[in-house]
């Protein structure tokens, strides 16, 4: 099966993802959908961009008894950026059918959540915690669950959450339906899988995260007086629809975005040490387009599911390898193509050459300032409109 349609699912789920345009199935939609219908385990691996959320949302839908006015389905996810991403995708896909489903994190007073939890909601997800929390209120009940999915595995137990989605789990029906997906598949991942889930299909779609062929991926080395400048270059240029800014710290994010926005009003800045609805606004603006320029600290670098990417700009170099390749994912999602420009000063080419060993793919090098070709829809071959390395 290569197309929604061609799935045995209601035709107003169909209907929702023709209106966002999704028609046919990404890899994990196409081998994960069919065997969830079914009322499998499954166990999915693939790297972050890939349709997730559709591939265990759809049939998380499709489940829903409407009738019954009750929690019927709970995702649990690492962060609570992530939250909110995977529940408004979920209400998105189960609009025509009135499926609710309710995001619950911390950060966030629990008030509004726990009158939100009063109404029908059939969908919840959350952050551990934050779920916890609501179980031991009373707020929240899982004894009708019938679907529970854990996003992002292998991050929630990178986090500690291990011995917070068993208590959650043990108050799930045992004959519930689990599902897991996680880009990674270490050890305590399958022990985790052992103990929560009857026979699981695993599905691998992608063993490798870090192999990102359809992002272009350029370097340029500046003196670090002079990033600013290239920075600036990038930003103007007609090609950058809507672009991801990373630094490595907060203040040098809060000063880069303060420099930037004397210039110009369509910049926003997200890290840790802003508020949650500071961090949310700053996100809703940069989703609905209006800002263009999201400074971003590696808060931003994962979880983050944002349509329309059009380029990620490393301002500083991650002295984490795979901050890089999370950074860079943020573009050339579900499908598109992105590309990823790295603002390289001297003494941070030792962390580059570090980042070049892990990449099966080229990370050129462009020895010029950024010209009236900078993007993939020039006549000419992009990779002919710079002297590259």
């Amino acid at each position: 099966m290569k197309s929604f349609e061609d799935l045995p699912i209601t035709g107003e789920i169909v209907r929702s993802m023709n209106e966002n345009g999704f028609r046919e199935m990404f890899p994990i939609q196409a081998a994960a959908i069919g065997p969830l219908l079914e009322g499998r385990d499954v166990i999915g691996q693939a790297k972050t961009g890939t349709g997730k959320t559709a591939a265990f949302g759809i049939p998380m839908i499709q489940k829903i008894n409407k009738d019954e006015d009750s929690t019927q389905g709970i995702v649990l996810v690492p962060t609570r950026e992530l939250a909110h991403q995977v529940a408004s995708d979920i209400s998105g896909y189960g609009k025509y059918l009135s499926i609710k489903a309710l995001a619950v994190y911390g950060g966030q007073p629990i008030y509004g959540q726990m009158q939100a939890l009063q109404n029908t909601v059939h969908i919840v997800v959350g952050t551990p915690g934050r779920v916890i929390d609501h179980l031991s209120r009373g707020t929240l009940v899982l004894d009708k669950v019938r679907m529970v999915v854990l996003d992002e595995a292998d991050r929630m137990l990178d986090m500690g959450f291990r011995d917070d989605i068993d208590f959650i789990l043990r108050r799930t029906p045992s004959e519930r339906q689990t599902a897991m997906f996680s880009a990674t598949m270490p050890d305590e991942i399958l022990d985790l899988a052992s103990q929560h889930m009857y026979n699981p299909e695993k599905i691998l779609v992608s063993r490798d995260e870090i192999a990102v062929e359809e992002i272009e991926q350029l370097y340029r080395t500046v003196d670090p007086e002079r990033k600013f400048q290239a920075l600036c270059d990038i930003m103007a240029h007609k090609s950058v629809r809507r672009a991801l800014i990373f630094c490595s710290t907060k203040i040098g994010a809060d000063r880069l975005a303060d420099r930037l926005s004397r210039a110009r009003r369509d910049v926003a800045v997200i890290h840790g040490d802003l508020t949650q609805a500071q961090r949310e606004r700053a996100l809703d603006d940069f989703r609905r387009g209006r800002v263009r320029f999201l400074v971003a600290t590696d808060v931003a670098s994962r979880g983050l599911d944002i349509h329309g990417v059009s380029h990620v700009v490393n301002y500083d170099v991650p002295d984490d390898p795979l901050l890089y390749f999370h950074r860079i994912g943020r573009t050339g999602r579900a499908g598109a193509t992105g590309i990823a420009v790295t603002l390289v000063s001297r003494r941070e080419m030792v962390d580059l050459k570090r980042i070049q060993g892990l990449t099966k793919t080229r990370i050129h090098e462009v020895r010029e300032n950024f010209g009236p070709s900078f993007s993939r829809d020039s006549q000419q071959p992009f990779r002919q409109s710079f002297r590259v390395g």
